[in-house]
């Protein structure tokens, strides 16, 4: 297990990385970061909110997807095959809640489990508190909880719940919560919202980012806070086409854009905002988003856009390559490494998203440096044990 100086770098030891060949950290070559990885998105689906999940009658032994079957072991064999010396862990509590008070214990069991794997594997493990910002106080209990007395490092949403997305004003209160605390706030899509805001969806999540079928994670039928869902066999909007191909990104991108058209990280000054999967659509967007900037209700200075979209975080979960038009449009150094495991699968996260990262020609060594760990340091320096 590695130890961890002031620099974050790995001393005394070293991660065993099975991908070495694919990567800068070859003898003498300039070092890449590759040894000493921070992964952002790691979902964890506690073994103990499953038990208790199971207990609550809110699902069956057979009924959530495998990515749901979370375990320290495993974790542990794929962080150490692709360089990730810290994971930090993405809650996932994929079931339909009775109420806001059974809703509050799940959380609770999910936010211990994650703090105990912290304290179990210690410098391996960080992770975020889950929001259900449509149920505001269980909310801020879980920020305070989570936050003040856990250790959490940031805090985890979903790009909307019920079609309300982020940046809407409902959303006010608890982000001014997060704003005192300077928060780190990850975000995950889910599935499209089917008709207004505030309508429940009529299609089932399909793939990783949603609650499997015939659950919507919490009361009234919410989403569940980066929780991977249904998995391809699942039902989906359009026949033969997962919904996490193609409608995630526009989840995400429909949430950065009404952050945008809100001035959320004008309003809360303090938010670290990440973006997930390179932000969806946003960098390939950015011109147009600028030309009609006029077109948002109300209309936004296209500086604005542009001011944002700089002001973001993006992991590289997806996996993303290559990288041109992100680094073209947004500030490298606030790209940050993302797996996506286990929602994406260990052999994907191996052998195509490590190696096509370490491949990409847009990243210099010193770039992939800063997006495989320099960048995540500085954003969540507590991740680095003296």
């Amino acid at each position: 297990m590695p130890e961890y100086g002031a620099g974050g770098l790995a001393v005394g030891g070293a991660v065993r990385r099975d991908a070495a060949a694919t990567s800068g950290a070859a003898a003498g070559a300039e070092d890449d970061g590759s040894g000493g990885v921070i992964d952002v998105h790691h979902h964890f689906c506690a073994p103990d909110w499953r038990r208790w999940a199971e207990r609550q009658g809110l699902v069956g032994p057979r009924s959530l997807p495998p990515w749901a079957g979370w375990d320290a072991e495993s974790a542990l064999a794929v962080m150490d095959r692709t360089g990730i010396a810290v994971a930090v862990l993405k809650p996932m509590l994929p079931a339909r809640y009775e109420s806001a008070a059974q809703l509050r214990e799940a959380v609770a069991v999910t936010m211990e489990a994650a703090a105990g794997v912290v304290e179990a594997y210690p410098g391996r493990f960080a992770f975020h508190a889950p929001l259900f910002l449509d149920e505001e106080e269980v909310s801020s209990w879980t920020l305070r909880r989570g936050l003040d007395e856990l250790g959490a490092v940031g805090v985890n949403v979903t790009a909307n719940y019920r079609g309300v997305y982020l940046g809407d004003p409902s959303y006010d209160r608890i982000f001014a919560e997060l704003d005192e605390r300077a928060a780190i706030v990850d975000t995950h899509p889910h599935s499209l919202p089917d008709g207004p805001a505030g309508g429940r969806p009529t299609v089932a999540p399909g793939g990783p980012g949603g609650p499997p079928a015939g659950a919507a994670g919490g009361p009234g039928g919410h989403g569940a806070p980066g929780g991977p869902g249904g998995g391809p066999g699942g039902p989906v909007a359009v026949p033969g086409l997962p919904n996490f191909l193609c409608d995630f990104l526009l989840d995400t991108t429909r949430a950065a854009a009404n952050m945008i058209r809100t001035r959320t990280l004008d309003r809360f000054p303090n938010l670290s905002v990440i973006l997930p999967h390179g932000g969806g659509f946003l960098p390939q967007i950015a011109t147009r988003m600028e030309a009609f900037a006029y077109a948002f209700d109300p209309p936004v200075e296209p500086a604005a856009v542009r001011d944002h979209m700089h002001r973001f975080y993006y992991d590289t979960a997806g996996p993303l390559s290559p990288a041109g038009t992100l680094l073209a449009t947004v500030d490298p150094g606030r790209i940050l490494f993302g797996s996506d495991w286990p929602a994406c699968p260990a052999s994907v996260v191996t052998d195509l998203a490590v190696p096509a990262l370490a491949a990409d020609p847009a990243f210099t060594p010193a770039l992939r440096r800063a997006v495989n760990r320099e960048n995540a340091l500085r954003l969540m320096p507590g991740l680095v044990r003296a």
